[in-house]
């Protein structure tokens, strides 16, 4: 992949990209209209590793919806987002990406926070944080406050992720 494959597929995800999972697994969705068959048909030759599916027809618009997920995810696509995503480049992307990681810490072989002591994570939008390229002071504010969900459901469970 080259730099700007790499970039281009970061532009896309911060832009229209979904970063979440489906309860079980963690997985990246990038879901637009059927008029960029082209885009979505170069990702399929950039990014093997994900699918393709659609067009879809729903409320009266067509569309399709590339998704990773898997050891695809864990191995190459989060690697070159956590190379290239940083909250200095878009605070509120980043937020999303590291909240999925956080859930989803045991599926992608990370190990999730072992306290609850840290002070969760707020939504940007809520928290009043708002971060521009060169506002270091925001970013750091918005960054410092990690969301620990997976900690939570470790805790809820009564179980730590080693179980």
């Amino acid at each position: 992949m080259s730099d700007f494959d790499d970039g281009f597929l970061v532009g896309l995800l911060v832009g229209e990209g979904h970063f979440g999972g489906d309860g079980r697994q963690p997985q990246i969705t990038l879901r637009m209209h059927a008029k960029h068959e082209a885009l979505f048909r170069w990702l399929e030759r950039s990014f093997p590793g994900g699918r393709l599916y659609g067009p879809y027809e729903h409320g009266g618009r067509r569309y399709y919806q590339w998704m990773v997920r898997g050891q695809y995810l864990r191995d190459v696509v989060l690697p070159l987002l956590e190379r290239r995503l940083t909250p200095t480049l878009d605070a509120y992307a980043y937020n999303r990406l590291t909240t999925m990681k956080t859930t989803y810490a045991r599926q992608l072989g990370h190990r999730p926070p072992a306290s609850l002591e840290e002070p969760l994570e707020e939504p940007l939008e809520e928290s009043g944080v708002v971060s521009r390229p060169g506002d270091e002071a925001a970013t750091a504010t918005a960054t410092a406050r990690r969301g620990d969900a997976a900690a939570i459901f470790w805790a809820l469970r009564g179980e730590t992720p080693e179980d």
